[in-house]
């Protein structure tokens, strides 16, 4: 088992495919863009293949998130859900986009096996949209929800950060949108992950202030009809139930005493946390001939070293060197 000193055991391998996006969102990255990674030091499908299927044959991952950056840009991304989802034991997997370009995937993504999906969407409001994201994409992102949907990768999940004073006020509009179509939504506090390290705790929406907005629509209550178990969000019947909203407060109500997760960057990276400011690099041993079980013992020790926390509430607390795009979700 992918043990840490701490007791926590890692199931949930997050898969960044790709540090490149189509959008450029002012929480994430500059409008420029950031400099990507040359294609040589991606880790091609079949080495992507290889360290998933040592993780959950050797090492007990059940679970496989493929992020990026954006997911949808890798090429060759059915193939690479094929292979982790005829493994045995089956793991379940999911996917996190921009939704741009999900529309015309969703069906193809279903049939490689795909469990489900979370798609980033921050406003409703195609001005905001293009404030937040630089670009004019908004009708995409609606799109490639329906086509989730009706392409049975269920339950969607869509996931929004609310930004002062550009789209905090959609906060309730966006619940509704939600509770209208069946998806699960989740509000997320904006983490100090941009490329431009520009965040700052005290112009961040809270989850005291996201469940205090959506209160002045909705009741909403602790939902204790399942554990949370390792999950991020903290989970809120609305008006009673049985529809839920998630609240995920990384930043003042952290969740790393029963976090579960693992990060596998693009160029072969293990990482222990969003904010981790090491890796252990697994590429050369993939390159150089390393078996199996060379990999696995290295992917062992860096999950060992896993700290108690993301520290972020320490005074000497340093943003990681990586932005989100670069890690992945």
């Amino acid at each position: 088992m992918l043990a840490d000193s701490y007791g926590r055991v890692a199931t949930d391998l997050r898969v960044s495919l790709t540090d490149r996006c189509n959008l450029r969102c002012t929480y994430c990255m500059p409008p420029e863009g950031l400099e990507w990674l040359p294609k040589p030091e991606l880790l091609t499908d079949d080495e992507l293949h290889r360290l998933i299927r040592i993780g959950v044959t050797m090492l007990g991952i059940t679970e496989v998130r493929f992020t990026g950056g954006e997911p949808l840009l890798r090429r060759g991304l059915p193939g690479i859900i094929a292979a982790a989802t005829a493994l045995r034991p089956r793991p379940k997997t999911a996917l996190t986009t921009n939704g741009i370009g999900l529309a015309r995937m969703a069906p193809a993504l279903a049939e490689a096996g795909l469990d489900r999906v979370n798609v980033s969407l921050d406003t409703l409001r195609p001005d905001v949209f293009e404030r937040l994201a630089r670009r004019r994409r908004l009708p995409d992102v609606l799109d490639g929800l329906a086509a989730s949907a009706e392409a049975g990768l269920v339950p969607v999940k869509v996931n929004a950060v609310l930004m002062r004073d550009v789209n905090d006020d959609e906060a309730p509009d966006l619940l509704a949108y939600c509770l209208e179509r069946g998806y699960e939504l989740r509000f997320i506090e904006q983490m100090p992950l941009d490329a431009q390290h520009g965040w700052r705790r005290d112009t961040m929406i809270t989850a005291d202030e996201i469940l205090d907005l959506l209160g002045t629509r909705y009741d909403l209550a602790p939902d204790d009809t399942e554990e949370r178990g390792s999950a991020p969000a903290e989970r809120f019947l609305v008006d009673g139930g049985p529809a839920t909203v998630g609240v995920i407060g990384s930043v003042t109500r952290p969740f790393c005493g029963a976090c579960d997760r693992v990060r596998l960057t693009a160029d072969g990276q293990i990482r222990n946390c969003l904010f981790a400011r090491e890796e252990s690099d697994l590429r050369p041993l993939l390159r150089e001939g390393g078996t199996d079980e060379e990999i696995a013992e290295r992917w062992l020790a860096a999950v060992a070293r896993k700290m108690p926390g993301h520290g972020i509430d320490d005074t000497g607390f340093l943003q990681p060197a990586r932005p989100m795009s670069a890690i992945g979700g």
